[in-house]
């Protein structure tokens, strides 16, 4: 009898095992990984859905990746094809969520240790055929650790028709499904600068403790970049940098994974619905947030009258007192007025186009016209014209723009408030950069408010000067010395124009500079007809002479101006050496990250070549000989970003700080915090604040 048990035992044992491990292929190999097909039933049935997976149990210090690898790698593929007893293809990968590896300067979404991917196959029958299924595969994966290797495996399994009976490897596939996002229960949306906001009950400040985001698209976002997370009751903020392949947020898709204060972690698929998103900073005390903001708007606006950009338009305002001091108290008050729209017209224009072009994902910063070589030649020529009148080539009238009585009262005047901005554009004053970001943060009509602001601030000491006639009497008595001033006034104004030109040369080449000499060539000879027109006038037999002068200077001046803005974008690709001075080095974010990961101390300087208040900040603090020497004794490295052209990496960088435009300078000690100076230097607060003065 005991015999007669042994061998029913034998042969149960022999017909149940090939069931057993019918649920597994053949292993692949390798000294980096194994990998094997694999399935979470025994046996299979027609119309009942069966899960496939490729196993990839993968060696200590190897990755392999998700759909989106990041910065490197590439995505695993697994192919499979059911014959024999149904047919079929599997769908695709349901893919688990990764986690985030960094790796210097790359960061990757990938897979350690022991990994499954599946995928679902519904098993069509076969007409005459009832008998076993095979399942037939193919998947190439990659895996890295110091160096990449491409793997390649191909894999069949046979199940045969039965009742459900789950293998042995049902436990991995369950905890595969555990590891795979669920469809987020919180509305989810991106604004067109990136912030990803997900809201909904159960979100707060103690249930989230960490949170970040991972596209499915490649190029998305800039992976290595880090995502400031803002939480308040209901709503969960990431503030995401938009890549080449952002596209404004449509249809994006990805994972967002929630870490609690007890380190668990839920991971939601979410895709995102496009559309505004207000800062949850913004969202505390409003009143007091704007009012601040209009506070910081108008003082930056006040110093900005005292930055080097807008001193060519001093010698208008210069003329404009002229004006003043000699009685003209109604025409004083009207030219203010107009002058004054034009500066606070023109700023709300300009925050309007910046708000319009973020909105169509464009990355527009403050100053962001003047890196376009079109419109610095535009601008060089419309100064150079300027000039050109000041030394009296010809004559427009005292006021900007004023063609005789061909345009309406004061319009000169406001015509000199817009030249006014055009030029104070590139620069930021103390206080004003806070107050640029906060406005392009803000709600639309918040936002145009606080440029409205900074418009007041930089008018508000002609329009005190208009209000309060006695202030005019510091003035001297009228008389020739005005017509003196005035032509020594066009002097700075030709030296804004030699700066220009030298803009456009960086930007567009020697392309850049010789269609910028046709165009001044055209411009002196259009105003020198302008000119001779006004002496034909004079002749009783000059009017046909005249009507000659004015249409050849019309087509000189519109050719000139037509050619220099609309010229370069049509057939220039703008170009130009990388302006990096001496003893410093071109800034990157990925150098940035091996420097401070080796603890060196850096300077950080973000500058452009039509940013009068850098240039100066460079030659008078950061290039002076003291400076240069405690950086040096230090080990401090002086890294430069040149914002003259367009740079995603800049422009990123200073939208991480809270910042819109240039100047801007960052300090990051070997050891501590990072540390921002302000808008204008000197050699002391370099010195004190990069700690090198020996205190």
């Amino acid at each position: 009898m005991p015999l007669l048990w042994l061998v029913s035992i034998l042969c149960t044992l022999l017909a149940v095992a090939p069931v057993a491990h019918a649920a597994q292929s053949a292993p692949v190999t390798t000294t980096r990984s194994t990998a094997a097909l694999v399935t979470d039933d025994d046996s299979y049935m027609p119309g009942r859905a069966l899960h496939v997976g490729l196993m990839l149990h993968l060696a200590p210090g190897w990755h392999t990746y998700w759909i989106n690898p990041g910065d490197a790698g590439d995505a695993p593929t697994v192919s499979v094809t059911a014959r024999g007893g149904a047919s079929g293809q599997a769908s695709t990968i349901e893919w688990p969520t990764p986690r985030v590896l960094h790796d210097g300067p790359l960061t990757s979404y990938a897979y350690t240790g022991d990994v499954l991917l599946p995928v679902t196959l519904s098993p069509a029958p076969v007409e005459g055929n009832d008998g076993a299924l095979t399942l037939d595969a193919e998947a190439d994966w990659l895996v890295c650790a110091a160096v990449c290797v491409p793997e390649h495996g191909t894999f069949s399994l046979t199940l045969p028709r039965g009742a459900s009976h789950p293998s042995a490897q049902a436990a991995d596939f369950a905890r595969a499904a555990a590891s795979r996002p669920v469809p987020s229960p919180f509305a989810a949306t991106l604004s067109p600068t990136g912030t990803l906001q997900v809201a909904g009950s159960g979100l707060s400040a103690d249930a989230v403790r960490a949170a970040w985001f991972m596209p499915e698209t490649a190029g998305a976002i800039d992976q290595d970049a880090p995502q400031a997370v803002a939480v308040r009751d209901g709503i969960v903020q990431l503030a995401l940098h938009p890549g080449p392949e952002f596209h404004n947020g449509t249809g994006l898709s990805g994972i967002v994974v929630l870490r609690d204060g007890m380190g668990r972690e839920s991971s939601l698929q979410v895709q995102p619905a496009p559309g505004d998103v207000r800062p949850i900073a913004q969202q505390g005390n409003d009143v007091t947030r704007i009012a601040a903001l209009l506070a910081m708007a108008f003082a930056g606006g006040l110093i900005l009258n005292l930055m080097p950009c807008v001193f060519p338009v001093l010698a208008m305002k210069v003329l404009a007192l002229e004006r003043m001091a000699r009685g003209e108290r109604r025409a004083a008050l009207a030219g203010a007025g107009a002058y004054a729209a034009g500066v606070v017209g023109s700023f709300v224009m300009l925050g309007g186009c910046i708000a319009a072009l973020r909105v169509a994902g464009q990355q527009a910063g403050w100053g962001f016209q003047f890196q376009s070589t079109g419109f610095v030649i535009t601008i060089c020529l419309l100064l150079f014209a300027v000039a050109l009148n000041l030394l009296g080539v010809f004559n427009i009238g005292m006021r900007l723009g004023s063609l005789g009585n061909a345009l309406p009262a004061h319009m000169g005047d406001f015509l000199t408030g817009v030249l006014a901005v055009v030029l104070a554009s590139p620069c930021t004053a103390p206080f004003m950069g806070a107050a640029v970001a906060g406005a392009l943060a803000a709600s639309p009509a918040t936002g145009l408010l606080i440029f409205a602001s900074l418009g007041l601030g930089l008018a508000a000491p002609y329009l005190l000067l208009a209000a309060m006639p006695g202030l005019l009497g510091w003035l001297p008595r009228p008389g020739a010395w005005m017509e003196t001033v005035r032509h020594l006034l066009a002097l700075p104004v030709l030296a804004t124009c030699v700066w220009l030109g030298w803009v456009a040369w960086l930007e567009g080449g020697s392309d850049g500079l010789v269609l910028l000499g046709v165009g001044l060539v055209l411009v002196a000879a259009g105003c020198w007809c302008l000119r001779m027109a006004g002496h034909a006038d004079m002749r009783e037999d000059g009017v046909h002479r005249a009507g000659f002068y004015r249409a050849v200077a019309v087509l000189a001046l519109l050719v000139a101006f037509v050619g220099g803005g609309v010229l370069p974008l049509a057939a220039m690709h703008e170009h130009g050496a990388d302006r990096v001075a001496d003893g410093s080095s071109a800034f990157s974010p990925a150098r940035l990250a091996q420097l401070r990961a080796q603890g060196r101390p850096v300077f950080v300087d973000m500058t452009a070549a039509w940013c009068i208040s850098c240039l100066v900040n460079e030659r008078v603090a950061l290039s002076s000989h003291a400076v240069q020497a405690a950086f040096a004794q230090r080990g401090i490295v002086y890294m430069k970003g040149d914002w003259t052209r367009r740079d995603a990496d800049i422009t990123a960088f200073l939208h991480d700080h809270g910042r819109d435009g240039v100047p801007f300078y960052v300090y990051y000690p070997a050891h501590g915090a990072e540390v921002i100076l302000p808008e204008i230097l000197s050699p002391g607060i370099v010195l004190r604040m990069t700690g090198s003065d020996g205190g």
